[in-house]
């Protein structure tokens, strides 16, 4: 690594010690690209064509880091940081609700709720099925209302549940 030293100037500035970006590079551990956003970022004190200024450049990347590592890398970062240990918290929260809430039989799977609404809906059109030949066999109705009345319940199950519900069963 080769370290320039510009000599101050009359006004009694420090001396500056100038590198080039490989060698920043090398020092720092960072690909050129990441020298690059590090420059954008005003963090890689860029002195003119491949020459950094090493003392402000190493001081600004490690003060950059400590602010990464304690949570105050930038606002943007912080702001994102912040938002995501919130969105984490809150599934983690609805996570164990929802186990607590199983847990207390207030919760079950969806398809076990489908297969038991179904098995419901099976046993009341057949009931429902059932009661015109039912009625006609306790002698409160002829043939005639027998017929009206299945073929009313059929088309009446059948609009609610499309051409599965007014099948051929009887």
């Amino acid at each position: 690594m080769r370290i320039v030293s510009e000599l101050p100037g009359l006004t009694g500035e420090r001396p500056v010690h100038c590198v080039t970006g490989v060698d920043l590079c090398d020092l720092l551990g960072i690909t050129a690209p990441m020298l690059t956003e590090l420059k954008r970022r005003g963090i890689a004190v860029h002195l003119r064509h491949d020459a950094y200024d090493l003392t402000a450049t190493v001081r600004a990347y490690v003060e950059h880091l400590r602010g990464i590592a304690s949570g105050r890398g930038g606002e943007e970062h912080v702001a994102s940081l912040t938002a995501e240990r919130a969105r984490l918290a809150r599934e983690q929260a609805d996570g164990q609700a929802l186990r607590n809430a199983q847990l207390r039989g207030e919760l079950i799977r969806a398809d076990e709720a489908e297969r038991a609404w179904a098995d419901a809906l099976r046993a009341l059109r057949g009931q429902l099925l059932a009661l015109p030949a039912r009625l006609r066999a306790e002698g409160r109705i002829d043939a005639a209302a027998e017929a009206a009345f299945d073929a009313a319940l059929r088309a009446t199950l059948a609009g609610l549940g499309g051409a599965q519900a007014g099948g051929g069963h009887g």
